[in-house]
């Protein structure tokens, strides 16, 4: 089945990120023509950048992106999602798959797979990709770990390591850790600022459980491929140019 779908790409990063990190060179090509590059193999009908910077979207533009400017600072997340959807004119029943701005490896078949497991089931409001992980990465402060029922719909979200290891034998070596590449109806995003907070959302900090509070259905399946690696520090940057070949 190949999905109808439209790829947002959010270039806003925060002050824990480096400095012009959007427009970080990579063999000739700033990275979020990189990222870019990898939605257009998705085959998505639309390829949106948002972005707060004048000098990514003109740079953007330059490269043949359409750029939606984020002007709201009060905006995060799934709000920001949202905001372009509502600036893009797209019905409630379009399907929106967030891309990470500083995702430069992301293989196209992963980003169409998130739209089509949407697609697929009516009854699913949000899905959602994973990696198996091991304890060590499990741990880290960026991951985000979940918990699937028999139907392999998302019980839980956390930033530990879930289910805890309270015996003691080990009884997994490893855990489903969310890839950050998360498919939506864009009449799920325009209601997402109205719906009740829990402590869950509020104390993980993990925008999805604010869903799972209130009853909607998060479908999640394993990546039919790595992301690759992300540029969250300067010296990711040295490891990903290693990865992509010059002439991209």
């Amino acid at each position: 089945m190949n999905a109808d779908f439209k790829v947002i790409i959010i270039a806003i990063f925060d002050t824990n990120n480096f400095a012009n990190k959007a427009m970080t060179d990579i063999h000739g090509k700033p990275m979020i023509q990189h990222v870019f590059d990898c939605a257009k193999k998705s085959g998505a009908s639309d390829i949106v950048i948002a972005t707060d910077s004048a000098r990514v979207g003109m740079n953007a533009e330059d490269f043949g992106a359409t750029v939606c400017m984020l002007v709201d600072e009060d905006l995060k997340g799934i709000d920001r999602l949202a905001s372009v959807a509502d600036k893009m004119g797209w019905s409630d029943e379009t399907i929106v798959v967030n891309l990470p701005g500083d995702a430069p490896l992301t293989p196209g078949s992963i980003i169409s797979q998130v739209a089509e497991n949407l697609l697929e089931q009516a009854d699913i409001d949000c899905a959602v990709l994973y990696s198996m992980v091991s304890h060590d990465v499990a741990i880290r402060e960026s991951s985000v770990i979940i918990v699937v029922d028999h139907a392999d719909n998302v019980m839980y979200f956390s930033r530990n390591p879930i289910p805890h290891q309270q015996a003691d034998a080990i009884l997994s070596a490893e855990y489903k850790c969310t890839i950050e590449i998360n498919a939506y109806r864009a009449g799920l995003l325009r209601i997402y600022s109205n719906l009740p907070s829990s402590q869950p959302d509020q104390a993980e900090h993990i925008e999805e459980l604010k869903f799972l509070f209130n009853g909607m259905k998060i479908h999640a399946a394993e990546a039919n491929n790595l992301i690759g690696h992300r540029v969250l520090t300067e010296e990711d940057v040295e490891k990903v140019k290693i990865q992509i070949a010059p002439n991209r």
